[in-house]
């Protein structure tokens, strides 16, 4: 059994021991999964312009020659198709760079633990593991978009079920697609209420770090809930029976303790 007090005071020690490295690899994860901002929808045009609108666009339709309309569905087919390119190749970049660099963040705070981590672990999965890394990652973005476009409470309840998936990547880089999301799935079994409480707990610690400008996020509670992150990991882990051996491949940590089992 594990409570959010004892991953906190964990994750506080390990911060400790690691902390510039935590700092520096908690900078590139906001970096990389886009760490703030917001959108708002603009203000639409009030009811008594709306007439004289449609008759000025009907009045400009009607004075337009068929090759003007030609060029103007043209150029509007061109804006359309010049989206969806920079869209392909934002999402290309985002899956085939980023996302394993994202992994690799969760394999340092993961190895945090035991002192041997190292900034070369951000960029781990640029090995032979990178084809299956990039294709679980996707089939993990892709169903917890669908999920999430379906309604937002299950998008949230699949989240919550899916979260273990980087970090089962993150040390175990060739598991199958089918076993990382069945794993994921039995360490949050029970345990996603708890893991949501304990994000909302740093409610306060975001809130304040608004005020700093980020400045506090950067240099304390951005590494420390990821750490915080990782340990809950570390200890769900334990609660699948066989964990070591479902995912047995030469990447795997066989940790020896666990500090919150009774």
């Amino acid at each position: 059994m594990w409570t959010r007090s004892e991953l906190k005071a964990r994750a506080r020690e390990i911060l400790n021991l690691n902390y510039w490295k935590a700092v520096l690899v908690s900078l590139i994860y906001m970096f990389l999964t886009g760490g703030g901002g917001g959108g708002g929808g603009s203000a639409s045009a009030g009811n008594n312009s709306s007439g004289s609108g449609s008759a000025s666009f009907g009045d400009a339709a009607s004075s337009l020659s068929s090759g003007e309309i030609a060029g103007v569905i043209f150029a509007v087919v061109l804006m359309i198709a010049i989206f969806f390119i920079i869209f392909a190749l934002a999402f290309a970049f985002s899956l085939f760079v980023l996302t394993p660099l994202q992994v690799g963040c969760h394999r340092f705070f993961i190895r945090c633990e035991h002192g041997n981590a190292s900034l070369n672990d951000v960029v781990f999965a640029y090995s032979g593991c990178y084809l299956n890394v990039v294709k679980t990652m996707f089939f993990y973005s892709l169903y917890l978009t669908l999920w999430t476009l379906l309604f937002i409470i299950p998008g949230i309840i699949k989240g919550l079920e899916y979260r273990m998936i980087p970090y089962i990547l993150a040390e175990n880089p060739t598991i199958s697609t089918k076993e990382a999301f069945a794993l994921s799935k039995q360490m949050m079994d029970g345990e996603k209420w708890n893991a949501f409480v304990l994000d909302w707990s740093f409610f306060g610690w975001n809130l304040l770090s608004v005020f700093t400008c980020c400045i506090l996020a950067i240099f304390y509670v951005a590494p420390y809930q990821n750490l915080t992150n990782a340990q809950l990991y570390a200890v769900l882990k334990n609660k699948v029976s066989g964990y070591q051996q479902q995912a047995g491949n030469p990447y795997v940590n066989n940790y020896n303790s666990n500090p919150y089992q009774q």
